[in-house]
This record gives C-alpha cells, sequence and structure tokens, in this order.
C-alpha cells in the first residue's frame, strides 16, 4: 500500500519509445492504412522561418531602426524619445514658417481693407466737424471784418496777441412758428381723425368677434373630442395617451402629460409590428371631418379565391365576398375603428401564411410579396392575395361559382377562427395556465404555434378525397342495381355533431375531421368504410381491417367484395336447385363451381367500364365433354343475374 502511494505518473507526452528513438508526430492515416507524420525541421528552418515573422510583423526595416546597439542591450528606442524628437522638428519648422517672408492673398487684403476704411470715414467726418466749428466761430459778426481762414489759424505764430472781447465772433439763435392752418383743412382733419376712430372701433368690434367664434369653436371641439374618447372607451377599445412630441422636455420636474389620446386597434397577441401599425389618433386640434388620424393604415385587404376548371378547360376563379369595406371619413367611429382593425388582422394572416406555405408537406405552393398560391389536389387551387380595397370592393363577377365562392367565404372567415385560437394558444402559454400541452410541446417543438393554414388545405383535400370515395360507391351500386340486386348506400363524411364542430377550430389541439360510409348488398351483406381527413381510408371486412392509400386498391377492395357476394350468392341458388339431385357447390378462389352427375358448370364473375358486372358459365356435359358450353350475362338482358343463373341451371338439368 504504501508502494502505490510513492509511485508516481507522469502527465507528459512520450517523445520516445522503448528502444530510445524518438516517436514521430503523426498527422494523417488515409484510407489505405499508411501513416502520414510530420516533417521534421532543422535548426536553419526554424530559425529563417523565426526571422520571416520578424519581417513580417515588425516591418522590413526592423534591423535598420534598431541603433546605438540595442540589439546588444536588446532594448528599442522608447516611445518618449520618439516623441521628443518629433516635437523639435515641430518646433523648428514652425519658426522656420514665421520667419519667411509671404505675400498677402487677394481675401487677406480685402478683410484688411474692410477694417481700416471705416475708421478711416470717422476720422474723416470728426476733422470735418472741427473745420465748419472752427469757421463759425472764427466769422466775425460785421460783414466788413476781415476772414480769417483756416490754414491762417493753423498756421498762426507761437504767441498771437491778445483779442479783444468785442471782436470775438457770438452764435445768434432764430425762432421759428409754424403758420396756422386753413379753416376747410382742419375740418378735414377733423373728418379724417372722426372716420379714423370708427375704423378703429370696427376692427376692434370684429377682432373680439373672431375670437369670440374660435373661442366656441375650441369649445365645441373640446366637447365633440372627449365625446368621441368616451364613445370609443365604452366600446372597450383600447385609450391610452399619446407619447410626448419630438423635443419634449423628459428630465426630473418637467410636465410628462399628453392631451391627445391614441387608439390600440391591434390585436392583443399579434406581434410587436402589427401592434404598433394598428394605431389610430383622437386629435385634439384635428380637422371635424377626421375624428380619427389612421397614418399607418393601408387600403390593402386580403382576398381568398379558389380556381377550378370548367368544361371548356379554363380555370375558374371564385373569391369571397368584402367584409367590412372601407368607409369613408365621415363614418362613425366604430365603424372605422372596425374596418381598420379587420385590414390589420388580414395583413397578420397573410404574414403568417407566407411562413406556413412555404413549408407545407402535401401541397406545392408559390409565395410571393403579394400572392400564395397554393395546388391543393388536382383540378382544385386555393389563392391568397393582397389587394386594393377599391378593386375589391367593385362587386362579383357572373362567371363565378356560387359553390365556390361559399367555401372562399368559409375559408376567410375559418382562418380569422383559427389566428384567434393561435392567440389565445400564446397568451395561456405565456401566463403559464395551459398545463395540458406542456407534455406535447417538449415532444413536439411544432405545436408551439398552432398552425392555421393546415386545417384549411387539410379541409379541402378531404372534400375532394370524399367526392371520389362517393362516386366510386355511386358506381358500384349502380352496377348491382343493372343486375337486379337492390343495394343502399349511406355516405356521411362529416361524422361529428354540430356542437364539435363548432368546438374544433377553438380546441388547443388540431383536430381532424372523420366520417363512415355503408353500401348494403341484397339487405344481408354490409361493406363498411371509414374516412379521416386529409385522406386516411380505413376499409372494416369481417376477416379484415385493411388501410386503403390509393383510388386503384379501393377498387380492387370493391372488385373483390362484390365478386365474393356473386359467387356465394350462385352457391346458394345452385344448392337450392341441386339440392335434389346431390349436387356439390363450391367457392375457388375466383369461381363457383356446381357438379353433379354426367355435367360441372363454373361461374366466373369479371368487371368492364364503369364497374359493369359480367358473369361467364361455362358447362360440361355427358354429351360432349371436350366442347363446353359457354353462356355470358352482359346486362343485355332484361332479367337479373340471378334470374339469369336459374335460367343456365334449368338449361343443364334439362339436358
Amino acid at each position: 500500500m504504501e508502494l502505490w502511494k510513492q509511485t508516481k505518473l507522469s502527465l507528459e507526452r512520450p517523445y520516445k519509445n522503448d528502444n530510445g528513438d524518438l516517436i514521430p508526430v503523426l498527422s494523417d492515416i488515409t484510407p489505405d492504412g499508411v501513416l502520414h507524420y510530420e516533417p521534421k525541421e532543422t535548426l536553419s528552418e526554424v530559425l529563417g522561418q523565426n526571422l520571416q515573422r520578424i519581417l513580417e510583423e515588425r516591418g522590413l526595416d526592423f534591423f535598420d531602426r534598431i541603433k546605438d546597439n540595442f540589439l546588444e542591450t536588446g532594448a528599442l528606442p522608447s516611445a518618449a524619445d520618439k516623441q521628443e524628437d518629433d516635437t523639435k522638428d515641430t518646433v523648428s519648422d514652425d519658426e522656420d514658417a514665421s520667419n519667411s517672408g509671404r505675400t498677402m492673398t487677394k481675401d487677406e487684403l480685402y478683410k484688411l481693407k474692410m477694417e481700416v476704411m471705416p475708421q478711416l470715414y470717422v476720422a474723416l467726418g470728426e476733422m470735418t466737424l472741427a473745420r465748419d466749428l472752427l469757421s463759425s466761430i472764427l466769422a466775425g459778426p460785421n460783414a466788413n471784418a476781415p476772414s480769417t481762414s483756416l490754414p491762417s489759424i493753423l498756421h498762426a505764430p507761437a504767441n498771437p496777441e491778445p483779442v479783444q472781447p468785442e471782436t470775438l465772433p457770438t452764435l445768434s439763435v432764430t425762432s421759428v412758428t409754424k403758420p396756422t392752418q386753413i379753416v376747410s383743412v382742419q375740418a378735414f382733419d377733423a373728418q379724417l381723425a372722426i372716420g379714423g376712430k370708427d375704423e378703429a372701433l370696427r376692427k376692434a368690434a370684429g377682432l373680439f368677434k373672431s375670437a369670440g367664434a374660435r373661442m366656441e369653436r375650441g369649445r365645441s371641439r373640446n366637447e365633440k373630442y372627449w365625446i368621441d374618447a368616451l364613445k370609443i372607451r365604452r366600446g372597450n377599445w383600447g385609450l391610452v395617451p399619446a407619447p410626448l412630441p419630438p423635443g419634449s422636455a423628459t428630465g426630473k420636474g418637467a410636465d410628462k402629460t399628453s392631451k391627445d389620446f391614441v387608439i390600440s386597434y391591434g390585436l392583443e397577441e399579434s406581434p410587436p409590428i402589427f401592434r404598433r401599425a394598428a394605431v389610430a389618433r383622437l386629435a385634439y386640434s384635428g380637422s371635424e371631418d377626421e375624428p380619427l388620424l389612421l397614418s399607418e393604415r393601408s387600403n390593402i385587404r386580403l382576398r381568398v379565391s379558389i380556381g377550378c376548371p370548367d368544361t371548356s378547360g379554363n380555370v375558374i376563379h371564385s373569391h369571397n365576398t368584402l367584409t367590412n369595406p372601407p368607409v369613408d371619413h365621415k363614418a362613425s367611429l366604430e365603424d372605422l375603428l372596425k374596418s381598420a382593425q379587420r385590414a390589420a388582422i388580414e395583413q397578420e394572416i397573410f404574414s403568417i401564411l407566407i411562413h406556413e406555405a412555404g413549408t407545407f408537406p402535401t401541397a406545392s405552393a408559390r409565395v410571393s410579396e403579394r400572392l400564395v398560391l397554393i395546388d391543393v389536389t388536382q383540378g382544385m387551387e386555393l389563392k391568397f392575395e393582397l389587394v386594393d380595397a377599391d378593386i375589391f370592393s367593385l362587386g362579383t363577377s357572373t362567371t363565378q361559382n356560387p359553390t365556390n365562392q361559399a367555401k372562399s367565404d368559409f375559408i376567410y372567415h375559418y382562418l380569422l377562427a383559427l389566428l384567434l385560437r393561435r392567440h389565445a394558444h400564446i397568451k395561456a402559454r405565456r401566463l403559464g395556465t395551459n398545463t395540458s400541452l406542456q407534455p406535447n410541446l417538449v415532444m413536439d417543438p411544432s405545436l408551439i404555434n398552432l398552425p392555421i393554414l393546415q386545417p384549411i388545405i387539410d379541409q379541402l383535400q378531404y372534400q375532394a378525397f370524399c367526392e371520389r370515395i362517393h362516386e366510386q360507391l355511386k358506381t358500384v351500386k349502380a352496377a348491382l342495381t343493372a343486375t337486379g340486386i337492390p343495394s343502399v348506400l349511406r355516405f356521411n363524411p362529416v361524422g361529428e355533431v354540430g356542437s364539435e364542430l363548432i368546438n374544433i377550430p377553438i380546441d388547443n389541439e388540431p383536430r381532424t375531421l372523420g366520417g363512415v360510409c355503408t353500401l348494403r348488398i341484397d339487405h344481408r351483406h354490409n361493406l363498411r368504410l371509414t374516412m379521416v381527413s386529409p385522406s386516411a381510408l380505413t376499409a372494416h371486412l369481417s376477416q379484415a381491417t385493411i388501410s386503403i392509400s390509393s383510388t386503384p386498391q379501393l377498387h380492387e377492395l370493391l372488385s373483390d367484395e362484390v365478386e365474393r357476394f356473386f359467387l356465394e350468392r350462385i352457391c346458394e341458388v345452385g344448392r337450392r336447385i341441386c339440392n335434389d339431385m346431390g349436387g356439390i357447390w363450391f367457392v375457388d378462389l375466383n369461381r363457383c363451381v356446381g357438379r353433379w352427375e354426367g355435367c360441372v358448370l363454373n361461374f366466373r364473375i369479371t368487371f368492364g367500364e364503369n364497374f359493369k358486372i359480367v358473369c361467364i358459365a361455362t358447362r360440361l356435359g355427358r354429351n360432349n365433354p371436350k366442347h363446353p358450353v359457354i353462356e355470358t350475362y352482359d346486362g343485355s338482358e332484361t332479367k337479373g343475374l340471378i334470374d339469369w343463373v336459374q335460367h343456365v341451371l334449368g338449361n343443364a338439368l334439362t339436358e
């Protein structure tokens, strides 16, 4: 135990084998089993690679920049020394630039001129004013007195002789009075003043009148605004305060109230992009003709069309009728909001259809910006498109198929119900109240969002599937009736009751439709088939339960059952007629055989076009055993197949 504790194992990778040879590094193994090792590198190759990395990472002039034996000391020039050298070079360059003279440009000369000229003009004005003042002072009171000019004063001697007071010039003052007006002019001025006062009064009265009218309009608009807000709130529409205008103060102590209202008419669980677009504003300062401002509303509606070929091969499309058509601004608030909400819901539905159509497993689809075209079944296409409401509301064409138009209306309203179920499912998952689907959500992530396109396609395919099965069974019933065999066909493609059908689009889990059909032959033999959407068919026979996956398989099953019924019925007729003669009757594979003394009779059933029943009877008699007598029943006789069998048996017995 102590030896085990003292044992130490090295975790270093071994580089030598047991013989002391170096272990090469394995890089790859080919499919043939050949081992490829990493090549050995010599010291010269490693040195060359290192030098190459130095030149690539630090520049080709790395060794030129290493001066003053820095390579020997292992240090490079510091960044501070390099910055100091750059600063010295910059200062020397600035000094050289300041010392060197240069010629002024035209713009600089013009700028200098504009700065100097105002000052020169001010100096000129001051000099002119001083000159005029000196001229008026030096001017004598007498006209004959000698005048002294400004140049003489400026050039006077330094010590002039004193001047007597009486000889000094004086300044005189002149008074000017306004002359009196003429009487007519005074009267005209009085009339102008009175008229001006009347006009001022009229303007003041008009100003007060317009202000009063504006206040009345504001009061009535305020009342209408709050009345509309109460109407919208009473209609249970989302009414919230509008956001502050751009540039409003939002800091501490700022007024963050808003008088306008915003109406949110989008669905609660819609994506944010659609909720942001479904916003209307009840503006306080809006026009009276436009009580609601629908800035994000688009005049585009969803149209559902079903296309089927007519007798000539042309595809005729029948679309749904327009629900909640666009209304003008003079309509009621409820109608405006309902129309805008329906357009927003249709936009959301179309966006979901685009995402689901590309991954639909049982039908091919073509998707574009405003069109989704799906080939549902052979001879039927389903089209979803966004069209302008003005074009949509033009009316219904007379060439449309009323049945397909009713189907389009059903699909449109069914899409609305499926969208609400999707929103309810999202809300329940968000709130954690839907516990029934938690295990399924873990196992199947596709159930997180319930689809809305798949139930529509499943129902259309199921309808076409039931129509094909019904036509096939009606053909069999007609063929049986033609042979004189009474038959009853009960075909019920939808087996659910009304309450279950209503709950299908609102259930938490996707549900399918199912039905049953029964073909009763000769009041004794039953053939029961069950159908499940979109195209599942199961035959419930007495000996087995068979799943049918194609039309030829169904045709073969019906043929086998009808053939087995006729062969057993012929055996019953043969036993009843040949009972006294000791005849033997049995069914061997696909034929009925009857034997008694001196005769062998075989019956075979075949099917022609449109399930036409043909019976072939072959008789081998005692008189001519090598040449059998063949009789055929093809439905051309007026009597039935059982009567014909009795006739053949009668001929065989009388032979």
